[in-house]
Formats: structure tokens, C-alpha cells, sequence
């Protein structure tokens, strides 16, 4: 088991960030990345300089030996002080993962919260907090990347299309035949985005657009590129209607 470098005691941490326990050897590594025990950093360095804490994880899945914990602990920690960008958070891990369904439920079930919480709060609209939109929402932690940068980044062109259809201004004839037959299976619908941006206009960190990191990783993405369809539009957004399509044979 490994021991802390300073007090030789072992780095055993029971991570639980629901409990409030004042004990900090049950409360978990602090934001500052200490030993529970006697508080040094536990901060390695990775050969690109880069900052880790590897560990050993042990669940139901079994044994993994160095475990890279040290986002998964800034993120959490980060949702904390945040905890209403959660469902935000889980928005970009299913970008990532190319899961276009659980994307369309986070998203309607989002809409509903906030049609509620506008109902709710209409006689303290002073005191109401803004919706986060997470169709534009830009990762604190992850260099300001949108869920498009995500799928981008990660090869998930399924993600791609819909991202293009739910929170950007591409033309409707744009779009292939068979990815509006799914949007229409599936109830991916353009809503009316006045006041909006597309979301092909956001940069990250990296002052990078979702059009310049494909440009930058090539491959599969050239072809989206060079059609122009990621090309950033400040432009008024153009609302899609989908006529009834027949069931499709197949």
C-alpha cells in the first residue's frame, strides 16, 4: 500500500461527497490535494509537467492500479460550488460517448425544468437564477470546449449532426436525408432560437472554433470542413419542419 512521503502513514481515503463528516480522514482529498493525515501536498508531475494524483481504485469492478483521480476530484469538487451545472457536466460526458439518446432526454427534461422554473419564479424574477443552456454550455474544466468541440474531438459525427439541428443555424437542405429521418424517429426538434447564437461561433480556451479543431484533427473531418459545415454563422437561425414521413420499410 502506498504511504505518504512525509508522515509514512498509508494514503487511504474513503471518497464520499455526500458525507459532511468533520473527520478529514472519512471527508476525502481537500481542494488543495492533501494528505488526509498530515496535510502535505500528494501532487505528482507528469513527464509533460502536467498535475496527477494516481492512485489505487478498488469497487465492485475490481482492482485498477494507477488511476489518474485528480480530475474526478476537481470536478467534484467543482460541483460543489456548483452543483447546478451538473446535468451540464453529464451533457458534454454523453457528447464524448456519442449516447445521441440519453442527449435528447437530458435535453427535453432540461426544457421542462425550465418552462417549471419560469412558472415558479415569474413573481420573483428579480431573485430568479438564469438556466443554464447546456446545448452552449463551455466546460470550465476542460479549456471552454461546448458539446460540439466534445464530439469533435472524440469522432462522434452522430453527435455532430445533432448538435448542428438542435443549436445551429445550418440550412435545412444541409442536413442528409437519413439524419432527419432519425431526428424525426427520435423528436430532435429546432426550436425557435431568437436571441441565441450558434453554437458554431464559440471558441475555446484555445480561441479555437468546433470548424478549427476539426481543421486541426483531420481525418473524417475534412470533408465537414471543406462542405462548409461547420463553417461559423452569426446569422438568424432558419427553424426546420419535417413533413410526415412514412414508416421506413426496413
Amino acid at each position: 500500500m502506498d504511504q505518504c512521503k512525509t508522515c509514512n502513514k498509508p494514503l487511504t481515503v474513503i471518497i464520499d461527497w455526500d458525507d459532511e463528516a468533520d473527520d478529514p480522514n472519512q471527508a476525502g482529498v481537500s481542494l488543495e490535494n492533501e494528505c488526509p493525515c498530515c496535510s502535505k501536498d500528494v501532487l505528482n508531475h507528469a513527464a509533460s509537467g502536467e498535475e496527477q494524483i494516481l492512485c489505487n481504485v478498488k469497487n465492485e469492478g475490481g482492482l485498477q492500479e494507477g488511476f489518474e483521480i485528480l480530475p474526478i476530484l476537481k470536478e467534484e469538487s467543482y460541483l460543489k460550488a456548483f452543483p447546478e451545472e451538473r446535468k451540464a457536466r453529464a451533457f458534454l460526458e454523453f457528447c464524448a460517448a456519442g449516447d445521441v439518446g440519453a442527449i435528447l432526454d437530458l435535453v427535453k427534461g432540461r426544457e421542462d425544468e425550465d418552462e417549471e422554473s419560469s412558472m415558479n419564479s415569474s413573481g420573483n424574477a428579480e431573485g430568479a437564477a438564469k438556466p443554464i443552456d447546456v446545448l452552449r454550455y463551455q466546460d470550465p474544466l476542460g479549456s471552454l470546449d461546448t458539446g460540439l468541440h466534445v464530439a469533435i474531438r472524440n469522432g462522434r459525427e452522430d453527435v455532430v449532426w445533432l448538435l448542428l439541428l438542435l443549436a445551429s443555424s445550418l440550412e435545412p437542405h444541409r442536413f442528409p436525408t437519413d439524419v432527419t429521418r432519425a431526428a424525426e424517429i427520435l423528436g430532435a426538434v429546432r426550436e425557435d432560437q431568437t436571441g441565441k447564437v450558434d453554437v458554431r461561433v464559440l471558441e475555446n480556451a484555445e480561441h479555437r472554433t468546433a470548424e478549427q479543431l476539426a481543421q486541426k484533427l483531420g481525418g473524417k473531418w475534412e470533408s465537414w470542413v471543406a462542405d462548409g459545415l461547420l463553417k461559423p454563422v452569426w446569422d438568424g437561425i432558419i427553424p426546420i419542419v419535417f413533413k410526415e414521413m412514412a414508416p421506413s420499410s426496413s
